[in-house]
């Protein structure tokens, strides 16, 4: 018998179409602050992707969602230069 598929907490993220929505799923995903640098860098990758989205839906923030998505990629890279 085959298992439950198991439910993917980015799921409502990818769904959100306006910023609010973004901001208020994505701040739910956070990672503990001791996460693994590995957990951390794919939260802030995942996250710029979805603001990177809503850009593009959310037409009204626009250049707010970039700023996020950029920010967020931002993130990432400073997780990654900690690590080395």
């Amino acid at each position: 018998m085959a298992q439950p598929k198991k439910a993917d907490p980015w799921e409502y993220a990818r769904a959100a179409t306006t910023l609010k929505q973004a901001h208020e799923v994505v701040g739910k995903l956070m990672p503990a602050p001791d996460a693994s640098p590995q957990v951390r860098r794919e939260f802030y990758l995942r996250s710029a992707e979805v603001y990177a989205r809503v850009a593009e839906v959310d037409r009204g923030h626009h250049h707010e969602a970039l700023y996020w998505a950029k920010r967020e990629r931002a993130k990432a890279e400073g997780v990654e230069s900690d690590e080395r």
